[in-house]
């Protein structure tokens, strides 16, 4: 022990010294010293040797008490090292000299420093001892070129710690802290770190509110909100104001959703059936918004105008939930489904649109233009802007949008980056145009912020920059009429989930291409010699290919259509209805001269003992186009209605409230079929539009009473590969009164 150092420097110049020369500060004195000369720092400045001018050598330093003058003894010492300690700047116990670079003539006024004043709060655990090895000294006066600072070396005297921090050295590690610790702050939580968008989690869930909601339809878009009602008013246009609150939320699946799982693997996902009936795994997301305003206004044509003067108000509210499904390894939507509850002055709407696919609020327009339908619901980010970096001027697009970070912006208390967006194609094919604004905050999968303004029209004066062909297509797809929608979403709360989503990834019992498409010999090509689309079904009393044969029998009340059905026409448009123990078929056929019309008539009895009725006939004034060579194959009808009447494909379409009952039809529901082929028909040039082969289409509807309720269930299938493409279910109730 008498070989270890000794040092008459306290400990509080020990852990200053340690800071001067970036070495820890904690521990003992023992400790310190050890570091300090491990660092290289002289004995001289540590107190351990100091110069004897007598004899002109370095001596051993005394620790203090030791000539006999410590009035508190040898253990006194010890006791300090042990004690919490209290820095002081005005400490003016002397250490060892350190050498000062030369100083210009400057005044010290000239190095005055701002810096913000920091109030810390010192551990007052100092005694009296300590307070008396701590003497405090005034700050010195400013001194000039002729008063410099005190050298230690000139003077024989060591470094007050004041003069020690007052070093160049330590004044710009102060300034630092300073500056870190201070002022810092605001200039680190004033710029937005550049992010990319965390990935959505099973169980995410965000709280929102939809404010400032406008939705305005003219015309034929109008058909968008009347469709719904049951005797729909003569409206041409209506004007919807809504607000209310709303959340946003992804599903976290149970166990019993990978039933056909071998493993827990992609627990989280939920089983949904696609428009072939087969079962996949997804990702189910889930919007649902409760309007506490739901206000409803018409207007009415007036001397061949739409009235300016709002004639009908209707005061409401609403509950709508829109369900999206996307598939986990192609990530492409399977299915889509809007769920509404709505009551309208003393009318009451309830009801389910399912789409294979896209589909939602803005019906036809998320086909035409893809990513459209975004803007009723906040953006998933993830989605979205996928792994690109959101920061300052960074561009991109994403499901048809233009998107482009402008900045920064507070929200609240919290400071976002600031996203604009453009759809691009409601811009170039002149539609009008679709822009969003988002604020993003990294901590929210979904944008915390959102205002969606979309307007669309029909009216030519918006497409003078469009070329002729668009023009014709435009013509061919959009309704006549006006489309706005503005609304503001708003973030309210949010809670994370656990388990982030992971897309691109496959799983057991993956349907194969070659469960979904039908087989080469089910497919027909009746287009080329046929009369009509093949129909044998087994649950109808009258099928299509049995009424047929009536056709040859109308020949003196029907005569256009019994020529062109026994030469070279076909029938492009069918559909039965049942009437008690009789089943009526409308057909509509053309000729290859493009001379059509329409016949409706009925048939009953069994095929052996078979009585057709004749009942009206009529002729397009419209040009419908003969084009066998676009007739695309398809499935037969009654091969069509067997997939639909599988349960275990299709659920939701039988029951006491669809269209089967398990065993058939019900006595209400009707069967048809479309074809449309490349050309001009009812005034539409579908050239534009389809390829070298047309299309096929089979519908089933119902419509019936229930309790006092009007009810209507209809569904759309695609003829040429049997997949389901969509169906709708609708209540509507007059409430008492």
């Amino acid at each position: 022990m008498g070989d270890e150092p000794t040092t008459t420097l306290t400990v509080a110049k020990l852990k200053a010294l340690c800071v001067l020369n970036d070495v820890s500060a904690s521990g003992k004195k023992a400790e310190l010293l050890a570091r300090l000369l491990e660092a290289g720092v002289d004995r001289e400045t540590l107190g351990i040797e100091v110069f004897d001018e007598s004899t002109a050598t370095f001596q051993p330093a005394l620790e203090e008490g030791a000539d006999g003058n410590d009035a508190e003894g040898d253990a006194e010492p010890a006791k300090k090292e042990d004690e919490p300690v209290m820095l002081s700047l005005e400490d003016d116990d002397t250490i060892s000299a350190v050498p000062l670079p030369a100083r210009s003539s400057r005044t010290l006024d000239d190095e005055v420093l701002d810096a913000v004043v920091l109030e810390a709060d010192l551990i007052d655990v100092v005694d009296a001892a300590d307070r008396a090895d701590t003497n405090a000294v005034p700050l010195p006066k400013t001194s000039t070129a002729s008063t410099p600072l005190p050298d230690a070396t000139r003077e024989g005297k060591a470094l007050t710690l004041m003069e020690m921090v007052r070093r160049p050295q330590a004044i710009a590690v102060l300034l630092t802290l300073v500056l870190l610790g201070a002022g810092g702050w605001y200039y680190v939580n004033n710029q937005l770190e550049p992010f990319t968008a965390d990935s959505l989690r099973y169980g995410d869930t965000m709280g929102y509110m939809i404010t400032e909601g406008t939705f305005l339809a003219s015309e034929e878009y109008v058909e968008l909100v009347t469709d719904q009602l049951e005797d729909p008013p003569n409206y041409c246009k209506i004007r919807l104001m809504f607000q209310g609150d709303s959340t946003a939320s992804v599903t976290n699946g149970g166990v019993l959703e990978l039933s056909t799982q071998s493993s827990e693997d992609r627990l989280g996902a939920v089983k949904v059936r696609g428009g072939q009936g087969m079962s996949w795994l997804s990702v189910e997301s889930v919007n649902e918004m409760s309007f506490s305003q739901f206000d409803l206004s018409g207007h009415y044509p007036l001397f061949g105008k739409c009235s300016d003067t709002t004639t009908d108000t209707t005061t409401g509210q609403a509950d709508l939930k829109l369900t999206t499904w996307k598939e986990l390894r192609e990530q492409v939507t399977l299915a889509t489904e809007l769920e509404f509850a709505a009551t309208l002055s003393a009318t009451s709407y309830t009801g389910t649109a399912f789409t294979y696919g896209v589909g939602g609020l803005l019906g036809d327009l998320e086909e035409l233009s893809p990513g459209l339908g975004m803007v009723i619901a906040p953006v998933e980010l993830a989605d979205f802007f996928g792994n690109t970096y959101i920061t300052k001027d960074a561009t991109g697009t994403s499901s048809g949008w233009e998107w482009r970070v402008t900045g920064s912006e507070k929200v609240g208390s919290t400071n976002m980056w600031k996203v604009t967006a453009s759809h691009r194609d409601v811009r170039d094919f002149c539609l009008g145009y679709a822009t969003m604004t988002m604020w993003l905050d990294a901590d929210s999968p979904w944008a915390a912020r959102q205002t969606v303004d979309v307007a669309i029209s029909s009216d030519e004066a918006s497409r003078t920059s469009c070329s002729a062909w668009q023009q014709r297509g435009i013509d061919a797809v959009l309704p006549d009429g006006e489309l706005e929608l503005h609304h503001t979403f708003e973030r309210t709360t949010l809670t994370r989930g656990y388990k982030a989503i992971e897309l691109g990834k496959t799983y057991d019992n993956r349907p194969q291409a070659n469960d979904l498409n039908p087989d080469d010999d089910e497919v027909v090509n009746w287009g080329v010699d046929g009369t009509h689309l093949p129909d044998n079904s087994t649950v109808r009393a009258h099928p299509l290919d049995q009424a047929m044969t009536c056709i040859s029998e109308f020949n003196s009340v029907a005569s256009g259509a019994v020529t062109a059905l026994e030469n070279d026409g076909y029938v492009w448009r069918a559909v039965d209805q049942q009437n008690g123990t009789d089943t009526e078929w409308n057909i509509s056929w053309v000729d290859s001269d493009t001379t059509a019309g329409w016949l409706h008539f009925s048939v009953s009895g069994d095929a052996s003992d078979q009585t057709c009725t004749f009942i009206a006939k009529g002729t397009f004034d419209e040009s419908i186009t003969h084009n066998r060579d676009s007739i695309p194959k398809a499935l037969p009808l009654h091969d069509l209605e067997t997939r639909l009447m599988d349960a275990q494909r299709y659920p939701d379409l039988t029951g006491p409230d669809a269209l089967f009952t398990g065993s058939g039809l019900h006595d209400s529901t009707s069967v048809g079929y479309l074809v449309v082929v490349p050309g001009t028909g009812f005034g539409i040039d579908f050239s534009d539009l389809l390829d070298t082969s047309g299309a096929t289409t089979i519908d089933v509807q119902r419509q019936w009473e229930e309790n006092g309720k009007d009810r209507s269930f209809s569904l759309l299938v695609d003829g040429t590969d049997g997949r389901l493409i969509g169906w709708t279910n609708l209540s509507i109730e007059e409430l008492g009164g």
